[in-house]
């Protein structure tokens, strides 16, 4: 549309039109292309294409059409759009998608000869932009998919120059609840201490320090189904490999890495998962979750309980003397030594919020302990050297140990 002969999208400027079309004159040296003429001035107006911002402005001046393979700028690189796609959409063929984002590489002369262009004129817009824009439209028009700047399932990064594909899929969620019924299974896997990972001797070429894990029990069924290449469990806390985990089960998060298959049902996932895990690891309550419900998790802080069986020279009266003084107290603990070789030795402050009696023996007894989350249950116990300030073993006076250790409640409001 034109007004007083001057097209509509100049009008958009708070500038005088006459200052946009000497600019305008000042580009019809390079021989632009339509699209590369009108992304020069793609801040103004948003009615149109950069197609038809350039088609107005070449007409206004009546200076000659130039195809996008004789364009000084993009040398045909816009009128491949439909072609690029096209590989895209052949790349995501085999993964299930919701939303995706489209990005581009384009070669440095290219972006060089934008850079000169943008000396002439600051209303302008980068060719990527207009190159994943327009890419964008098309795949959604064609596959019914959104695009979402935000967080897409997957990201398409074509390289122009060499028509491949580069895609980022967006790691899949899944949370839960798991039991653990036998003890010598830690919560993730590994890594064998000598090759770290790679396998040797040492581990006889497994890489791992410890046969199975819960990750990897739990994960299989999982990654089988949304057909990942790899998973991360991240729980709400971890209990020793020789605790069992009982009551209302550990929360965690799945993270299933570069996942393509999204949609389908949790509930014979858990159904298939405790059938080949059972006796062993059972999951719950599975629903999906978002990479930011990992931080909740890692940073909430529950209480716990726990049921521990206890050993050692036991006086009944010493004993009782011992739950008394601790219930209801604050502790100090060093980091134990048995976990100083990978965390740092700091001294934590926490609360014994109930300790009972269940049973007294002649050389055991079992005990009930609602403790703040991160309590070294273990060290609560023996002392760890005195590490643990005051201890079961401290108060009675005789070396107590841990002979069995049990999670019963993690006390969440799930």
């Amino acid at each position: 549309m034109y007004i007083n002969g001057i097209p509509q999208s100049f009008m958009d400027l708070d500038l005088s039109s006459e200052k946009v079309l000497s600019i305008a004159e000042d580009l019809v040296i390079f021989k632009l292309c339509d699209n590369c003429l009108g992304r020069q001035f793609g801040k103004i107006g948003h009615e149109m294409t950069n197609e038809q911002r350039g088609r107005q402005i070449r007409q206004y001046l009546n200076i000659p059409k130039y195809e996008s393979e004789t364009c000084w700028l993009c040398k045909s690189l816009m009128s491949e759009i439909q072609k690029f796609s096209r590989i895209i959409m052949q790349s995501l063929k085999d993964y299930e998608y919701e939303t995706f984002l489209v990005g581009s590489r384009i070669s440095d002369n290219i972006l060089e000869k934008e850079k000169k262009l943008w000396e002439l004129t600051n209303f302008g817009e980068p060719i990527k932009h207009e190159l994943n824009r327009e890419i964008g439209k098309i795949i959604e028009k064609k596959t019914g998919k959104t695009v979402d700047f935000n967080q897409p399932d997957i990201v398409a990064l074509i390289d122009t120059s060499f028509d491949i594909v580069t895609l980022d899929v967006r790691s899949l969620f899944i949370y839960g609840r798991y039991w653990k019924f036998i003890r010598g299974i830690p919560q993730t896997k590994w890594h064998c201490k000598k090759c770290h990972g790679i396998g040797c001797h040492y581990c006889d070429f497994t890489g791992k320090r410890f046969e199975i894990s819960i990750e990897e029990l739990i994960g299989k069924t999982l990654l089988e189904k949304s057909m990942g290449n790899a998973i991360s469990l991240h729980g709400a806390g971890r209990e020793d490999i020789d605790a069992k985990m009982l009551g209302n089960g550990r929360p965690f998060i799945l993270e299933i890495k570069n996942p393509k298959n999204r949609f389908f049902s949790l509930i014979n996932v858990e159904n298939e998962s405790n059938e080949y895990t059972k006796e062993k690891v059972k999951i719950n309550n599975l629903r999906y979750a978002s990479k930011e419900d990992i931080d909740k998790l890692k940073s909430a802080k529950w209480e716990k309980t726990y049921r521990v069986k206890i050993s050692g020279e036991i006086d009944k009266r010493k004993l009782k003397e011992a739950v008394t003084a601790l219930g209801n107290k604050i502790i100090c603990q060093r980091t134990p030594n048995r976990v100083l070789h990978r965390r740092s030795d700091i001294e934590r402050k926490r609360k014994i919020t109930d300790i009972k009696i269940e049973e007294i023996m002649e050389k055991s007894a079992v005990l009930t302990i609602r403790a703040d989350a991160g309590t070294y249950i273990k060290e609560l116990i023996d002392g760890d050297d005195g590490r643990t300030t005051p201890s079961v073993t401290e108060i009675i006076g005789k070396q107590i140990e841990t002979k069995k250790l049990d999670v019963i409640q993690i006390h969440d409001k799930g």
